[in-house]
């Protein structure tokens, strides 16, 4: 008997299960490089499951999870038109197009899946979400404000309601025209002080503001004013605008208390007043004219003839020689603005005016030039 190898029964076996596996693993790679292949050359990544569970319902693009579309977006084929041109008008909210629904053929029928059909809108490409965002903020910054006419304010500001001015004081309505302007000011405690005398420096600063005079060129160093002096630049104006005038020695003497006379010579001497009557005849209206410095007469009668002179409590008493006060250099300073056409005039019984003087009262000129023979003014 011849010996024979073993049978190997199983081998037919083995031959056949492994020719299974392959086709199970030639089946499983096809299959997969086919969905890889769909998925790729797909215009959409999503599944359509309502094609697969409606083949005859309207297809809609399926959102992801977690994924959140503020805007419809639709996809923009490479020719279309770039996103980079500002529309003439801000973007409008669109809409999601309407899509025909699919026809049901053989293969739908049969229960294959087919991929989501992308329908490409004709209208404008939308554009991304940070890409509009910009461009609403560049038309919100580009846009002109609008513009409403807002009601005209008033230039001046209210007068000042200083305590110690009572609506019924004589000079208030000068005092509150000042203040308004800033010509004058009051003090940190809201009071004006209006019977408070006035010094030169003062007097000084008062004309700066009043008249805005040009700033002076050629000052005068005086040897009782400091070049850091409060008051330096307002004195150096005053007298290159011909207001006032220093004293011999090179001395101005600012802390000198300002009088009456002196204020109204100033005033007509800045302003270049002249007397167009008689300068008798028009001094005859104060009682008090012998009191009148020689040197001012002339002064006097240009301020009397141009309504700068205010007296109080009587007209008819000039009273030169008194020291000024804040009231009665607001009330000269106001008639002297209104000389010059820079403000209105007011009504008051006590601007000294020609021919407003009872004739009983006032002496005639043969008696006014016979007093001033006698007492020699």
């Amino acid at each position: 008997m011849t010996n024979r190898p073993p049978s190997e029964p199983e081998s037919s076996q083995r031959t056949a299960l492994g020719f299974d596996e392959f086709i199970a693993i030639l089946v499983a790679f096809t299959t997969i490089g086919a969905i890889l292949f769909w998925s790729l050359s797909g215009r959409d990544s999503s599944w359509n499951l309502n094609g697969l569970l409606s083949p005859s319902s309207t297809p809609s693009r399926s959102v992801q999870p977690n994924q959140v579309l503020p805007f419809p977006t639709s996809k923009v084929e490479p020719n279309a038109a770039p996103n980079n041109v500002l529309p003439s008008s801000p973007p409008e909210a669109v809409g999601e197009p309407n899509t025909p629904a699919l026809p049901t053929n053989s293969a739908t029928s049969s229960g294959a899946v087919l991929p989501s059909v992308q329908v490409i809108p004709t209208q404008s490409p939308q554009p991304s979400v940070s890409s509009s965002a910009g461009l609403e903020s560049s038309i919100t910054s580009l846009a002109l404000p609008l513009v409403t006419p807002a009601k005209q304010k008033s230039i001046i500001p209210p007068p000042i309601a200083f305590n110690d001015v009572p609506n019924n004081f004589w000079g208030r309505r000068f005092i509150d025209v000042l203040s308004s302007r800033g010509i004058l000011k009051g003090f940190p405690d809201y009071s004006f002080r209006p019977n408070q005398p006035v010094n030169r420096a003062e007097f000084a600063a008062i004309l700066q503001k009043a008249f805005e005079q040009e700033p002076s060129k050629t000052a005068i160093a005086f040897q009782d004013v400091p070049a850091k002096f409060w008051a330096t630049s307002a004195i150096d104006q005053a007298i290159s605008a011909g207001f006032l005038k220093g004293y011999p020695k090179k001395t101005f003497k600012p802390q000198q208390n300002i009088t009456r006379v002196q204020v109204l010579v100033a005033l007509v001497s800045g302003l270049n007043l002249k007397a167009s009557t008689s300068q008798n005849q028009i001094l005859s209206v104060y009682k008090d004219v012998k009191d009148i410095p020689t040197y001012a007469t002339s002064k006097i009668a240009a301020a009397t003839a141009n309504g700068l002179v205010v007296n109080y409590p009587n007209p008819q008493i000039l009273a030169p020689n008194k020291v000024a006060t804040r009231a009665e250099v607001a009330a000269m300073i106001h008639q002297a603005l209104v000389k010059r056409g820079k403000l209105q005039g007011i009504s008051s019984q006590n601007i000294v005016r020609l021919g407003s003087v009872s004739p009983k009262l006032s002496p005639t000129p043969k008696q006014n030039l016979k007093g001033n023979l006698s007492t020699g003014g």
